[in-house]
Order: C-alpha cells, then structure tokens, then sequence
C-alpha cells in the first residue's frame, strides 16, 4: 500500500481530552476518533490492528475446537428474564422497547442467547461437548467511560462457551481456553498474569482474569514474586502485617469513655495515644434485604465481595444507609460496636481478629467509645476472611512479601456450572435415557483492550512500539527523497520484494521531508523501517529496529530478505 493514498490522520500534540498513554497515542497515531462518551470510531490503522488480533483469536479457538458463529446484539427480555439478569444488570444495560412496547436490550454477554440456542437444538448427550464461540460488538452503559478503548461503552469481544455432559469436561474445557488464551496473549506480545478472580454477576464456581500490568487500569492484583501466587484483590488471602502494639494483658472488663467528636479511626487513635491496629472497625452491611455487622482490625479495609462470599449473597450488597444505622444502633456511624446490640444480626469478624484481646470499639452512643473489649468473650462473631489484602501483607503460607499491582484485564474465562442451562430448561438425555442438565462455561476476550495493553506496554517519548503481530503493517520502505528517482525505483523494488516475501509492508511514497516520515513511521508503530537514502550510491540501504532504535546496512538485495528473517520468514 502507498502512503500517499491512505488515510492517517496523525496529530503532533497530544489531545486534552487524553489522560492515559494508550488513548494518546491512539487518537495520535490516526487511529481511533471519539463519537460519543465512550463510543469510537475504528480508523484504518486500527481496524487493521485488530483484524489481526481477532484471527489470532480465530486461529487459537478453531484449534481447540471451538465453532464461529454469529448471534444478535439486539436481545428480547424474555431471555434474561428467564436467567434472573434482566434485574441484576440494574443501569449497565442499554434497554429500549420496539414499537409493540416490547422490552429488548443490547447485548452485554451472550450466555442467555448461547444458552437458548442449546436448548432448541441440543438433545442427547452424543452432541456434547460443544464449544461455541463469536467475535462480535458488545454494549455496556458505563457511567463513567474513560481511558480510550479501556472502558467504553461499545466495543468487540471474542465470547465462547461451552458445554458439557459433567464437571469433568467442564475442567476439560476450561483448562482449553486457559492454554488457548495464553498463545493468543503470547502471540499478541502481550506480558500477561493470570490470576484466580471473582466471577461477579456471571456466577459460577471459578473464573480466571488474564491482567496487564499498567497504570492506565482500574483493577488491582497482588502478586508474590517469591511464590509465583497470583490473585484479584477481591479475591487475594494474606497474613497481615502484626499490630504495632501488643493487646494489654489480663481479663479486663468493657469500659465505656467519652470521646467527643471522634468518629474516625484515626481520630480515635490520636485521642487515645493508641494505634489504629488497637481498634475495632465497625462496618454496617445489608445483603439481600438483611443487616450485618462486620468487623475489622482499624487499618484494614473490607472487601464487599469476600462479605458477599460468607453470608451466601444473591445480590450485591451495600453499605447501611445513616438512617438504617440510627434505627439499629441507637448511635451514628463512628460509635458504633459490638456489644450491647440493641438488634439481634449477624456479627462477622475478620480472621486478624481472632485471639486479639482488650481492644476499643464504639459504645453504641454517640460520642462514646469502649476499651478492653475481647473478641469471643465480650461478644460472639462468625470470624471469617472478609478483609481486602493490604500493601506490606505477607504470603500466607511462606511469609514471603506481596506486592498489588495495578493492571488492565484483556481476558476472563469462567466455570458457570448450572446457573443458565438450569434457568432456562437446558436438558439433554443421558446414555441411560435419563434427562441430565449439561454444565457450561464462559469465556471472554476484549479486542480492543489487547491492542490498548500494547500500547500501554509498548511505547516511547515517540510513539506505539507495536509487536509484529498485531502492528498494522510489519514494514516501511520509505525512500527519503521520492522525486529521486534512483531512489524511488529501489524503495519500490523493495517493497514488492517484501510483499513477495509475505511481509505487510507500507511504501511511503509522500513527497515530505525524511523527519517527517521518521516520525510518523515511529508514531503508529512500525516494527521495521527500511530507509532507501544517500547510501543507496553504494549500494546499501538501513534497516532501523523500532523498539530497539539499533539500525544496520544491509544490501540493496537482501532488504526485503533481512525483515523477513526477522518475522520468521526466512
């Protein structure tokens, strides 16, 4: 292809609008331009990015098996109705009624459709396995889209699902992705963690997040060098750092103090001379319609999604509003304890409490605090893990050190188990003649989020460093003075040598200065940049590495030969 004749509207200024490297560079580069609040047009360059990101996808998958296919955006009520979603989305999904008044909705995920379609065709449990797959756009009514193609509110997905007679082929098909989801990062450039997750609304007994480490992400996982373990912060279990004051000694009994205008923890650890990890936090929780108190050493925070695994929660929960607290306790958020409750509930304590003796929480009365309060003795928890692992916490089984680590997720697969096919009456005979319902799977990839995580992993004061793979072209001859015409006969022979060759070459044949070619050339991320120029008199051109800037000489001959033996086309 000719420069020239392509449209790459590049920009020399980064646009304000832009915070993250990635969105920089993307609407830098030409490759992307904004809508709408996160709604993206995909622009040449991109649009042949991501093509070659999605036959990696396509390549992968067919490999283990999977079948491409093709299912609507658009989606009647009735299926995730009948799955209980049509709720639990609550204002992420994009909703509209037909001209018959009739409820219909835009597709965030495809279980309930992948699920329906299983259940008209499907019948006997010679059919099974089955792996289904489709790359296709998805929509979510972000509240707050931002950083480029990180959140949005449409974009491409890879989506797959299977399903299977047992647990057995559930692992079976699981494991699949895992291995098939590791080439595609691989093959992608891609430096990637897999880590355990939560699998939130999707339900399920197991799931997996593939993270990017990058400043430009919204999650967080911690890691431990030593061991290898990896998990979500929602999910990740530690040893805590140890209090930084011993509890005091013997059998004391609750004594109520008076602490005028101390709510905080820290307020009350400055008033008392006594660390926060000397204190009770009081946190007031509702799940599904029901009140609990949860409680946690003073420095740590609690993790909604650990609270919501103990006490069973269907929905998600959320903190108690002022009013319900008032009613329960008789006192206001930052007096609040577990002894004395004027209600009967359900006290949850996390497992760094447990042993933890004469320690201070609130009275129950505004402006009042009890010290020397024991947990097991003065009051009778559940303890639990319910805490969110802090920076400085140790690995649980070795002590070595963890680290949380801010990333980007490109990919999550998901054991769902029975929660669709039992929901929507997916049934199948068993060899036996019995009616079984097949267990099923889910698993994701974000188009966009993978060519994004390049960027952000991948990239100079210059420009994108794409890999090879996924660059939208691999090469660029470019001649640094077109109107030479000894020049442009070789850079144009070069250029249909490497296309000869198999590699995806660019000609910039633009009548422009050569640092404007250089530049852009560096700004989209050209792996390789052949520069036909003044050596060309003997009979030499230069070779320049993108992401390590070394250049060489090479023969006007083996140009095109020397880029396609660093491809692997040798």
């Amino acid at each position: 292809m000719l420069w020239s004749k392509l449209f790459i509207p590049t920009l020399r200024e980064n646009p304000a609008e832009a915070e993250v490297v990635s969105h920089q560079l993307l609407l830098r580069a030409g490759y992307v331009r904004q809508l709408s609040s996160g709604i993206y047009s995909y622009l040449f360059l991109a649009h042949r990015s991501m093509r070659k990101i999605m036959q990696i996808i396509r390549e992968e998958m067919d490999a283990i098996g999977a079948q491409e296919m093709l299912l609507p955006a658009l989606h009647p009520a009735e299926v995730w109705q009948e799955s209980g979603r049509w709720e639990v989305m609550g204002a992420n999904m994009f909703r509209l009624k037909d001209r018959w008044n009739r409820d219909l909705c835009l597709g965030m995920t495809h279980e309930e459709v992948m699920t329906s379609i299983a259940r008209g065709e499907l019948r006997s449990y010679k059919q099974l396995p089955q792996i289904w797959y489709q790359i296709q756009t998805k929509f979510r009514d972000e509240a707050r889209p931002k950083s480029g193609l990180l959140r949005v509110r449409e974009f491409i997905m890879k989506d797959s699902y299977s399903f299977d007679l047992g647990p057995e082929g559930l692992d079976a098909a699981y494991q699949k992705h895992y291995e098939a989801y590791c080439r595609i990062f691989d093959r992608c450039g891609l430096k990637y963690i897999a880590v355990e997750a939560h699998s939130g609304s999707m339900g399920g007994s197991q799931s997996h997040e593939f993270m990017v480490a990058s400043d430009a992400g919204e999650d967080y996982i911690v890691v431990c060098e030593a061991t290898g373990y990896a998990a979500n912060l929602e999910k990740a279990v530690s040893r805590p750092t140890p209090p930084l004051a011993p509890d005091p000694d013997g059998d004391l009994a609750p004594e109520k103090f008076h602490t005028p205008g101390r709510k905080t923890i820290a307020e009350v650890a400055e008033f008392t001379g006594l660390p926060e990890t000397s204190q009770m936090k009081s946190l007031v929780m509702v799940a599904d319609g029901q009140m609990y108190l949860c409680l946690l050493r003073g420095d740590h925070n609690l993790s909604e999604t650990k609270f919501a695994g103990v006490v069973g929660a269907a929905g998600e929960p959320r903190p108690a509003h002022p009013e319900e607290i008032r009613e329960a306790f008789g006192a206001d958020a930052g007096s609040l304890g577990p002894v004395g409750l004027k209600r009967p509930m359900r006290v949850i304590a996390d497992l760094a409490l447990q042993g933890r003796r004469n320690m201070i929480c609130g009275a129950n009365e505004n402006d009042y605090h009890l010290r020397h309060v024991t947990p097991g003795e003065d009051f009778q928890p559940e303890f639990a893990d319910i805490r969110q692992v802090a920076e400085g916490d140790l690995d649980v089984e070795t002590g070595a050190p963890l680290k949380i680590v801010k990333t980007v997720e490109v990919g999550h697969i998901f054991k769902l188990g029975y929660k669709y096919s039992e929901s929507m009456g997916l049934r199948v005979l068993d060899e036996n003649g019995q009616e079984v319902t097949p267990i099923m799977g889910s698993y994701g990839i974000g188009v966009g989020r993978i060519l994004s995580a390049a960027i952000e992993l991948y990239h100079d004061a210059d420009g994108m460093i794409l890999p090879p793979a996924i660059a939208p072209f691999e090469a660029v001859v470019t001649p640094v003075n077109w109107k030479d015409e000894a020049i442009r006969s070789a850079a144009e022979r070069i250029y249909e040598e490497c296309k000869s060759r198999g590699v995806d070459a660019l000609l910039d044949d633009r009548d422009e200065r050569p640092g404007v070619k250089f530049k852009d050339a560096d700004l989209i991320g050209i792996p390789w940049r052949i520069t036909v120029g003044k050596k060309l008199a003997a009979g030499a051109v230069e070779i320049t590495d993108r992401s390590s800037r070394e250049s060489t000489e090479v023969p006007v001959a083996e140009a095109a030969r020397n880029v396609a033996a660093k491809l692997g086309r040798a």
